[in-house]
């Protein structure tokens, strides 16, 4: 034994010659919310602890874990049915473990251990974190309903770039103000109708900057509703950053809007799929627009897409966002009709996994004091368990320039209904014909996999295309699979640099 006991969460908990302490660490770790087209935060899921007799004759045992090795005689622990996320023990807390790989009360693998109390303790906190479990337990799926309904508002079909892979049809079609309010009451309509408590609006395009006054506009037309109706309401502008001004900044902050910038790369690998009409690269007016940023201490969220065109150029950007200090997100190229016609934007499993480990070594040298739990593997999520990939089909909604109502942006000109309804989600979840978002436990293939309730299957619409089912694994499971350890290994680093532990 090597003296006491460490287990460390993100709430940080110790095992020492005192009691369960609650470190004040966790002050350390400022909440940066990341950004993206599709990231999900509300979907209702909860892994529940099983709920079996939790008396001292109870038999528990260790159920199937991801454990591996960190950094000085630290391991981490991941239950993949579990909540309680990444884990990490000291070597005398892995061995009180590993006590229950054979099944036994927590009293009696304490005495295996030595110091009787202070092990049972610990036995009794590795259960509280589902790291032991009663035997013959399962875990409880439970859903309660989505707080949050997320619109993605689309502003203009204009842009002032042509990135490779976009999936719109530019046009100068822009939404006016007059549909724009309307569209924002629908969305409020819905919300109060579905019992919704927050409204999340993404103002998007082409390129959302480009009709900036209405963002100011819809997004005070908003804050109108939400203070009527006694909801929460939460903004964001998603943009290239090519024409971001000063007074934009100034307005933004003064509203309290969010920002999520497109950056995939630094100089010629953000140039080569980013870029304006005439081919000119726009990593130049990317990088002002950082500046111009910083100088208002207001910090975007920063959005990577990842294709055959910047694979070789991950580990820079990856490294200039964080020297930075910007949230960020890594996405993965889905082919979409506009698209198709660059076929070297597609990725082999084995190069962006390759390349994707490069980041993540990158990472590990610069470990950020927040979580990238959610950050790092397309729209996959290792910070909380869910069943479905996005809210398309039940808590999310596409509003086109035209007031036309959509299941996802990628779909935006499949349209199903309009902002004239008097509850647009309600048609969406009752649509039979459009995208389909399936619960993983519903997906061939996924169905026995332990990480299904952390990537819940991938994409519905790149799956659909790939394999004309909606109720199949996402074509990017090997690479998520092949990461998730990876990810998870990042998370354990963190946690011990930014806690400062040394073996007790």
């Amino acid at each position: 034994m090597d003296g006491g006991f460490c287990l460390v969460k993100n709430d940080i908990f110790s095992f020492d010659d005192s009691p369960i302490v609650e470190s004040d660490c966790q002050t350390k770790e400022s909440l940066h919310l990341v950004e993206g087209d599709c990231l999900y935060l509300d979907d209702g899921f909860v892994l529940d602890q099983p709920t079996s007799d939790r008396g001292e004759a109870t038999i528990y045992t260790r159920p199937a874990l991801h454990i591996d090795a960190l950094a000085q005689d630290f391991s981490l622990a991941f239950n993949p049915f579990g909540q309680a996320g990444v884990v990490v023990l000291n070597r005398t807390a892995l061995t009180l473990l590993n006590a229950f790989q054979q099944p036994r009360t927590l009293t009696e693998g304490a005495r295996l251990i030595g110091e009787p109390a202070r092990s049972l303790d610990a036995a009794r906190r590795l259960a509280e974190l589902g790291l032991l479990v009663p035997v013959g337990s399962t875990p409880a799926l439970r859903r309660s309903a989505p707080q949050t309904l997320t619109a993605w508002l689309h502003l203009t079909n204009a842009c002032n770039l042509r990135c490779d892979y976009c999936y719109i049809h530019k046009t100068p079609d822009a939404m006016e103000v007059e549909r724009g309010c309307q569209s924002i009451e629908a969305v409020f309509r819905s919300a109060i109708a579905n019992g919704f408590r927050r409204v999340k609006l993404k103002f998007a395009g082409g390129e959302a900057t480009l009709n900036f006054p209405l963002v100011l506009a819809l997004h005070d037309h908003a804050r109108v509703l939400a203070a009527q109706r006694g909801l929460g309401l939460d903004g964001v502008v998603l943009s290239n950053g090519v024409a971001l001004t000063n007074r934009m900044i100034n307005e933004l902050q003064a509203r309290g809007l969010r920002l999520m910038i497109s950056l995939d790369g630094v100089g010629e690998y953000h140039d080569a799929q980013r870029h304006f009409a005439n081919g000119r690269g726009s990593f130049a007016h990317v990088e002002r627009a950082l500046d111009r940023l910083a100088g208002h201490d207001f910090k975007p969220s920063i959005s990577i897409t990842v294709s055959n065109h910047n694979l070789a150029g991950l580990p820079a950007v990856v490294d200039y966002v964080l020297r930075r200090e910007l949230p960020f997100k890594l996405n993965f190229y889905r082919e979409n009709d506009c698209s198709a016609s660059f076929t070297d934007l597609a990725y082999s499993d084995e190069a962006i996994i390759a390349a994707m480990k490069e980041a993540f070594a990158v990472i590990e040298t610069n470990l950020p004091p927040y979580s990238l739990l959610e950050a790092l593997v397309d729209l996959a999520r290792l910070d909380t368990p869910h069943d479905r990939t996005c809210g398309v089909g039940h808590s999310y909604m596409v509003i086109d320039q035209r007031g036309g109502v959509a299941k996802c942006q990628m779909e935006i000109e499949q349209t199903i209904t309009d902002i004239s309804v008097a509850d647009p989600l309600a048609v969406i979840r009752a649509d039979a014909v459009g995208i389909r978002n399936y619960s993983v436990d519903e997906k061939e293939g996924c169905r026995e996999c332990m990480w299904r309730y952390w990537c819940a299957g991938g994409c519905p619409a790149l799956t659909y295309r790939v394999t004309g089912r909606f109720d199949v694994k996402s074509p990017n499971c090997r690479i998520y699979k092949a990461l998730f350890p990876e990810v998870l290994r990042l998370e354990g680093l963190r946690l011990l640099k930014y806690i400062g532990v040394v073996a007790a």
